[in-house]
Formats: C-alpha cells, structure tokens, sequence
C-alpha cells in the first residue's frame, strides 16, 4: 500500500483530494495536515511514501515544507499542488527536487499516476506548467553545452529522465537493466555534480536533450 500524507489548509478541498487518490486502491492518505509545519510534524511521527503539499498554506508554506521535508526525509517523494500555474513556484519547487507539479483542477487519473510516478522516480509536471516553465528553463543560452564527457548512453539516459521516464521505462526504451540504469544515473550526478533527478531533468531540457 502506498501512503500518501496530504497537506491542504481548505478541509472541503482537502476532502475531495483524499478522495480522488483513494480511487485506486492501492493508494491510502494516511497522514492529513492543515498546513506545512504540521505535515513535518506527521512526518517525524509517522512513515509516508509521498507527501502532496499544497502551495499556499499559513504558518508554513509548501515550499518551506518541502525544503525542510527533503533535508530531513530523503527517502519522500514530494509533489506539489496548487491553483497558480505562476513561473517562479514551479522553479523554486523544481529547485529543491520535488517529483511533480500538478494544478488543483487537474483530473482524478494524473493525479493518481503522478504519485506513482514519483516512486518509481519519474518527474511530472501537468501540461499548463511544463508550457511556462519550459521558456525559463531554456531562457539562457550558455547553459546549452553539454558537458563532454558524457557519454552516448549517459546522454541517452538524461534525455529518458528529462522526459519524465521511470528507471523501469528508460531500461526498456534503451535494451538496459534496471539496475544499470540505476548506476548510470548514479554516475551522471557525479559528473554532473548534481543533487537528483528532478536536477537531472532541468539539465536535460536547458541542454534540449528533449
């Protein structure tokens, strides 16, 4: 079963995503909080696979919560969810390794598929943001020379991450293991001297790998 905690200050809105995620039964929201510093508090209590965290929230925002989420609980997949599609949110939360970006009106199907993703490592972001955000990730020109040293694999396997693909998906597109893809990744964040994957994936695209 995977537990899902469920961050959102509107109870009626809180409600309906709960309701939402548990159509698959696979899927239980184990952990519900009014706000961030509360899901920190349930994540110091209780063992969640994903955190769903919405934007705006008083006393801690979903943004803080997911910085302090992401030190503390490295295992977490976090996604991110809200009702403003602006540039700046989705960079910041991108910045800090979420798994996903998706819109409060998004359908039932995404968002289930979204949290699975996560799991398996991929990275989704819904149609409307990817639209905006793929400008800014683009904007600087410099940015676009691959690193030499990567390989025709490596870059293989960044341009499948920047795609959003799981370990799972990229071993059968590319004829690898699993766990050869795995290890590749591994060694690409070295090279690269990058954090994660969500890193990975920005790197693809300011580098039009995709």
């Amino acid at each position: 079963m995977i537990k899902v905690l469920l961050a959102e200050d509107q109870v009626m809105v809180r409600q309906g995503l709960k309701a939402m995620i548990e159509v698959d039964e696979e899927i239980e929201v184990t952990g519900e909080a009014d706000n961030g510093r509360q899901a920190v508090v349930l994540c110091e209590k209780q063992l969640f696979d994903v955190a769903v965290l919405d934007i705006r929230m008083p006393e801690m925002d979903g943004i803080e919560a997911a910085k302090v989420l992401r030190s503390r609980f490295p295992h977490l997949k976090i996604l991110m969810l809200t009702t403003f599609d602006d540039n700046q949110y989705v960079m910041d939360a991108l910045k800090l390794g979420v798994s996903g970006y998706m819109l409060k009106d998004g359908d039932t199907e995404s968002l289930i598929r979204s949290i699975k993703s996560a799991l398996k490592g991929g990275l989704s972001l819904q149609d409307q943001v990817a639209a905006k955000v793929m400008p800014a990730l683009l904007e600087n020109e410099e940015k676009v020379t691959i690193d030499p040293t990567l390989t025709p694999r490596e870059r293989a396997i960044l341009k499948c991450i920047g795609e959003g693909l799981s370990n799972k998906e990229m071993a059968e597109r590319l004829g690898l293991s699993v766990g050869t893809v795995k290890n590749q990744t591994s060694q690409i964040l070295d090279k690269l001297e990058l954090r994660d994957r969500t890193q990975l994936a920005i790197y693809a695209i300011r580098h039009r790998l995709v």
